[in-house]
């Protein structure tokens, strides 16, 4: 078990911000149309954070056009270029899956203060 941890602790991405559940992150992900790469921009709110070594990943929400767009990241994952803590929020659980089911105001996040 530990020669597999050592090859897995060589691939963890590391330079990654600190986030959890009900933050606002903006994630820059290389997309490759033919030969091109580009950067491609995802802003939302950080609905699940699973943790596992190579296998972490986390959930992003947003709304676009009136409709719910989630995506899901591997952390560690080649394409992620990086991420930015865009707002902290003030919750009270890690997963937060009820957001799905909100609309409008009532599905907004209170703002973390700062201490």
């Amino acid at each position: 078990m530990k020669a597999l941890e050592i090859i897995e602790r060589e691939h963890v991405k590391m330079g990654l911000p600190q986030f959890k559940g009900g933050d606002t992150v903006r994630v820059h992900v290389k997309i490759k149309e033919g030969e091109k790469e580009r950067i491609q921009v995802f802003e939302g709110l950080v609905i699940r954070k699973r943790k596992g070594g190579m296998g972490a990943s986390f959930t992003a929400r947003k709304v676009s056009y009136g409709v719910g767009v989630e995506r899901i990241f591997p952390i560690n994952s080649p394409i992620i270029d990086k991420v930015e803590v865009v707002q902290r929020g003030r919750v009270r659980r890690s997963r937060l899956y009820y957001i799905r089911d909100l609309k409008g105001k009532a599905a907004r996040i209170k703002e973390k203060k700062k201490s």
